[in-house]
């Protein structure tokens, strides 16, 4: 039965912000009932008017409903709907009150005046000259972010990517769109080479060949950054863009000149192998060779000797060793002395090699030498860690560096593509201190690592710690292993494993993975042990077992601190898989809890979440017992994990505890920076360290099932390592020592300069 209502949207009680589906309550002009509608709008919000074609339903569990076939928003008429809809709080500033006044006085006219006068909206008391414009700006702003999202809602762009765009164009975006939707591709963090081809393809709009060529080399050199090359080989994104364009290489080589001359890209030659002196023709997007230039240039100026009196050293660092009660083997000794006597040093090694040791005794000796010292990670698990080992305050590299309040999707409306330039310290207003000291430093990016050198005031020394056989960054480049296999700085390696650490059999399998050697899965350890199951639902059983019922016990954890980690994102023992099938085990439905759908992902009150991009503007608050802000700032990163402690649906907020106990409410609106975490990549779990890891292994692609990752995996768990699968997988990773190529050209630049 169809049936046509007219009335104001009252209530929203539900909103799907990825695909606009929507439930509501609509009051009607001609019953004093209620009616409960559901559809999908590109946007809604409560207070408008609309007139709908629906189609009675009635719902298991909530009783009759009204399917919205089709709507068409009304502009309010009359004073009752215009009250109702000012003061819904569609309108910033004002609220139910101040609707009334304005109503009141201007009556059926509100909405003339609202757009066409606004200075008389200061006559009424409490409304200055400057609120008046604002509410007139904000009433235009909505009207017309309604039409430009029905508008983009023809070309099946989302609501939130909606928005993004119309903060971007105003109103000119149907000018853009209609010309050259290839500069959404270009400006417009989110949107894609994809997107805009479809939006063209959509529209049926005659677009210039050259205008999608040029689209297309962005996009295949932006897919190129977010896999971690900061460049591509000619050739490489030649074949590339053909695959993507459908085009020949002749149609090529204007783009590509284009984008060189407007500096988009830069087009230069490598050294490949020194030796050989083979070079290749290589395109970048131009801000990630301008950081690998600089990195490279500043890198060398710190890197100068510094006069040690050695017999002078080696008695204070005798003493060190006494007040630490630790004997110190050759090889750490001549690292305390290499970071003493050079501007740039590289501290290396696996894990119970003496890293942690070894940093406290430098640390020491600088102080002993009366120099301020800054230590820093790049994720607040890791420089959470350094403090509980070295007893001295250590930070984020992001809170070293003093971020400003940004995000990834900031600078003035285009595409950063990773680039991060929002931070107080830099070389104007450079980093106060002698010695910098950074832990986990395979997790540095080029865009990282070329903010904390800018801060960095020539004479500073800096020292860098991490293990070169871990994983590459998740971010473009290859920092570490670039500045090491450069030759140019003083690197020195810890490879003894002491006693100690030779008792943990999970130490002992990481140092043989990363030789390419067997390791026994005879379960005769009490830390690394091997479960043979052949079945993806028997591996699932096992997973939840051990992570609900065995190992919280076992290592004396909490269930949330047991970490599923697995190679891969996709298919039935990737990450969305086994985050799905964890929730229901570990936090299952329960009309106590509280519920938010978005997307494919279901977000519970209790739940384990990530955040999956860096948000520099978003704010935290640390309180005490009682309640009261003992800490504040700003800022969540890529691989920062929480629980949700309540969700609010009237405010439409998430309220997030993350590591260090900082308390973030989250809008609905962005809940696309988050997934459920239970489970996680190797990649993510970078810096991070687990009481127990649980690892499902059974077959997947050579690229991703590699001794690197591996070997990564292995080192990110303290007291216990599972492995659930096949043995063949195992072994097959340990023999397989190929790693998926990753283009980064710090070391040739480095060994440029003389």
């Amino acid at each position: 039965m169809i049936i046509e209502l007219e009335g104001c949207v009252e209530n929203i009680v539900y909103r799907n912000e990825e695909n606009g589906y929507t439930v509501f309550e609509l009051a009607t002009k001609d019953s004093t009932e209620v009616r409960t509608c559901v559809g999908s709008f590109s946007y809604i919000t409560e207070g408008e008017h609309y007139h709908l074609t629906c189609g009675e339903t009635v719902h298991s569990v909530y009783g009759k409903q009204y399917k919205v076939l089709s709507a068409d928003i009304i502009e309010p008429e009359d004073a009752a709907a215009m009250e109702r809809y000012l003061g819904s709080g569609a309108i910033k500033g004002v609220g139910k009150a101040l609707a009334a006044r304005i109503v009141g006085r201007f009556g059926d006219e509100t909405f003339r005046v609202i757009e066409e006068e606004p200075e008389r909206l200061a006559d009424i008391k409490g409304i200055s000259e400057r609120m008046a414009r604002a509410i007139s700006e904000n009433f235009y702003d909505k009207r017309e972010l309604r039409n430009t999202m029905m508008f983009l809602q023809k070309y099946g762009i989302s609501s939130s990517l909606s928005v993004k765009i119309y903060k971007t164009y105003g109103s000119g975006v149907y000018q853009v769109l209609r010309t050259n939707p290839y500069r959404l591709a270009e400006e417009i963090k989110g949107v894609g080479f994809k997107t805009a081809d479809e939006i063209a393809s959509r529209g049926g709009i005659i677009i210039d060949a050259a205008f999608r060529n040029r689209a297309g080399i962005l996009y295949v050199l932006s897919e190129a950054v977010a896999q971690g090359h900061t460049y591509l080989p000619i050739d490489e994104l030649t074949e590339n863009s053909l695959k993507l364009l459908g085009t020949d290489e002749e149609s090529l080589k204007a783009p590509l000149e284009e984008l060189s001359l407007e500096r988009k890209i830069v087009m230069t030659e490598l050294d490949t192998d020194i030796e050989d002196k083979e070079k290749v023709k290589c395109c970048y997007l131009a801000p990630f060779y301008y950081m690998e230039l600089g990195v490279a240039r500043m890198l060398t100026d710190l890197n100068v000797r510094h006069p040690l009196n050695r017999q002078k050293a080696e008695r204070t660092l005798s003493r060190i060793e006494k007040d630490l009660d630790v004997e110190l083997d050759p090889v750490q000794k001549e690292a305390v002395f290499a970071a003493a006597e050079n501007g740039v040093m590289i501290l290396t090694g696996g894990p119970g090699t003496g890293k942690t040791t070894t940093i406290n005794a430098m640390i020491r000796f600088f102080e002993e030498e009366g120099n301020d010292i800054l230590l820093a990670a790049p994720t607040g698990r890791a420089a959470k860690r350094i403090n509980e080992t070295t007893g001295r305050e250590a930070s984020t590299i992001h809170r070293m560096l003093q971020m400003k309040g940004m995000t990834d999707d900031d600078e003035a409306g285009e595409k950063s593509f990773g680039v991060r330039e929002g931070f107080e310290k830099n070389e104007t207003n450079p980093l106060e201190t002698d010695v910098i000291i950074i832990d986990e430093m395979s997790m540095v990016d080029i865009s990282l690592m070329n903010a904390l050198l800018k801060a960095t005031a020539p004479g500073t020394r800096l020292i860098m710690v991490g293990d070169a056989n871990q994983l590459p960054p998740v971010g473009a480049g290859n920092v570490l292993r670039d500045v090491i296999a450069s030759e140019k700085f003083m690197t020195v390696c810890l490879e003894k494993i002491f006693r100690q650490a030779s008792l943990s059999d999970i130490v002992v399998n990481a140092h043989k993975i990363n030789r390419g050697e067997e390791i026994a899965l005879d379960n005769k350890s009490k830390d690394f042990f091997f479960l043979q199951r052949d079945k993806i639902t028997d591996i699932w059983g096992v997973i939840v077992a051990l992570v609900r019922d065995k190992l919280p016990s076992y290592v004396k954890a909490g269930v949330n601190e047991i970490q599923v980690l697995t190679p891969m994102r996709k298919g039935e023992l990737g990450v969305e898989k086994l985050n799905s099938m964890l929730q229901q085990y570990l936090n299952p439905a329960d009309p106590k809890k509280k519920e938010k759908e978005y997307g494919d992902i279901i977000f519970r009150e209790g739940d384990k979440v990530m955040q999956i991009k860096n948000n520099y503007q978003i704010e935290w608050q640390c309180r005490n017992q009682k309640g009261f802000v003992r800490a504040s700032g700003s800022g969540i990163f890529n691989g920062d994990c929480g629980i949700i402690k309540g969700i609010n649906t009237y405010a439409e907020e998430l309220e997030i505890v993350f590591d260090e106990d900082k308390l973030v409410n989250y809008p609905f609106s962005q809940l696309d920076e988050l997934e459920l975490a239970y489970c996680v990549t190797v990649h993510k779990s970078q810096g991070s360290e687990y009481p127990a890891v649980v690892m499902p292994l059974l077959s997947g692609p050579w690229q991703l099932f590699n001794r690197n990752l591996l070997y990564t995996a292995v080192t990110r768990a303290k007291k216990c390592v599972t492995i659930v699968g096949s043995r063949q997988a195992v072994f097959s990773m340990i023999n397989n020592e190929k790693e998926q190529k990753r283009y980064s050209g710090l070391k040739e630049h480095l060994k440029e300069i003389r």
